[in-house]
């Protein structure tokens, strides 16, 4: 038996002993089977590529179903999900990767036990065992993604709190799933192949989220993340340790509101990917400011300021870029998928929201957003144009973004349209690996069903 066979047997007599204690025998909900799924069409369009190397104009239709169920027995849950990912139409000049391709796999596959108030009056914990997704706090550090196309999945065990007063903690160990095929060939063939995990890479963590004063919340976590050579695979061998807190207040009509989020990355990595390749200390950052308030009327309209700002690598010994981990990007940074273009690494972008509800069925808003290079020598957020030398400055460009969704059966069928559009500053019109194709435009139209 190997080792990750070993610790999972462990997990299951551990949930086994748990569910035989007569303190667990409260049931939570009807027992049952609960079945849930999704489907997913959306044509995208992006024209005057930012990425270096890839084809000026490249357009795919990008599709996505989910089947999901789950069936309770008393305290105990056994639950699945199978994701189809898939695209058509996208050619090797474009910049499909496994954030849209990911055919026929299991994405949760878990068993999982409710253990009531066991661990306090009113309260209820359970456990988990197996695969699943996770989602924490503002979704920035861990994410189950909800643009892109396919999305995080972990093995692991996770064990999970909530409190009579809200409060709220979750603690896991897990094996992230790295989606398979790699290779850009089988990725546009939408090829089946399963994704695995294994004990080289490994996350874990802890999250605490407790409500406090008028209508404001406080979180607390640390991630940690530790990535080893496997066999065929060579890595950085990266150990990152990644603290950090958030103090939020969400929007209310007639009231301002508020977020504001810091971590600190630090620990080891190689410089590259070579066995003799130095080691060195990792210290980067990351920061997130919002203050925004909902106005009179009836669209409800909701202004907000904002602020984001991550670290580069810049000239030194130590290693300074910010690692998102399996955080999501597209409420911060605008839609990723085929665009994509800010991102939670070397970037310092202030910007202005305007969201509007004007009905239960439609809402919309526009996004501005201009930015620069935390650190000009290193490449800028997630496009990978970069300039060494740092001659060609630090202002990036300006992001105008605008989005709309309507209901066209509330709860059941939504219809969505979006474009974006990339005002070229100094460094990518001249940093060396730029395109050179001129200011990068992005479009997209969705139809997404849910039962």
């Amino acid at each position: 038996m190997n080792t990750w066979a070993r610790r999972y047997a462990g997990m299951s007599w551990l949930l086994a002993a748990l569910l035989a204690s007569p303190a667990h025998a409260e049931q939570a909900a009807q027992d049952g089977l609960d079945v849930s799924g999704s489907a997913r069409i959306r044509y995208e369009a992006v024209g005057n590529q930012f990425r270096p190397g890839l084809e000026r104009n490249t357009d795919a239709v990008l599709l996505q179903a989910t089947l999901a169920a789950e069936y309770r027995a008393g305290p105990v849950r056994i639950g699945a999900e199978l994701d189809d990912s898939r695209v058509y139409f996208a050619g090797p000049g474009s910049s499909i990767s496994t954030s849209e391709v990911n055919t026929l796999e299991p994405v949760q596959a878990y068993l999982a036990l409710d253990l009531g108030r066991a661990l306090g009056k009113g309260s209820q914990a359970s456990l988990k065992a197996g695969r699943f997704t996770l989602d924490l706090g503002s979704r920035r550090l861990v994410a189950r993604n909800n643009f892109r196309n396919t999305t995080n999945a972990f093995t692991g065990i996770e064990g999970d709190w909530r409190g009579a007063d809200g409060s709220r903690f979750t603690a896991f160990y897990t094996l992230p799933v790295q989606r398979l095929p790699a290779d850009k060939p089988a990725i546009l063939n939408n090829t089946v192949e399963w994704d695995r995990q294994n004990f080289d890479l490994d996350f874990w963590g802890g999250f605490y989220a407790r409500p406090v004063a008028h209508g404001t919340t406080f979180e607390a976590y640390l991630y940690g993340l530790d990535e080893r050579d496997a066999p065929g695979t060579a890595t950085r061998d990266r150990t990152l340790y990644t603290p950090g807190a958030r103090l939020v207040r969400k929007p209310a009509a007639g009231q301002w509101d508020y977020e504001f989020e810091g971590a600190y990355q630090f620990g080891h990595a190689s410089t590259t990917t070579a066995a003799t390749a130095p080691r060195v200390e990792v210290s980067a950052y990351t920061l997130h400011a919002e203050v925004g308030r909902t106005f009179a009327g009836g669209w409800k309209p909701h202004l907000s300021l904002e602020y984001d700002r991550a670290s580069g690598d810049g000239p030194g010994t130590g290693y300074g870029r910010f690692d998102a981990l399996y955080g999501a990007r597209r409420g911060d940074f605008g839609p990723t998928s085929l665009f994509g273009p800010y991102g939670r690494s070397n970037i310092s972008a202030p910007g202005v929201r305007l969201e509007v509800t004007p009905s239960n069925r439609l809402d919309a808003f526009v996004h501005y957003s201009p930015a620069w290079l935390a650190d000009k020598t290193d490449s800028f957020a997630s496009t990978a144009v970069r300039d060494p030398s740092g001659a060609s400055g630090s202002f990036a460009g300006h992001e105008i973004e605008a989005r709309a969704r309507y209901a066209l059966v509330p709860k059941l069928l939504r219809i969505e349209a979006g474009a974006a559009v990339l005002l070229e500053g100094r460094f990518l019109r001249d940093a060396p690996n730029a395109n050179g194709f001129g200011d990068p435009v992005y479009g997209y139209m969705e139809l997404s069903a849910q039962f």
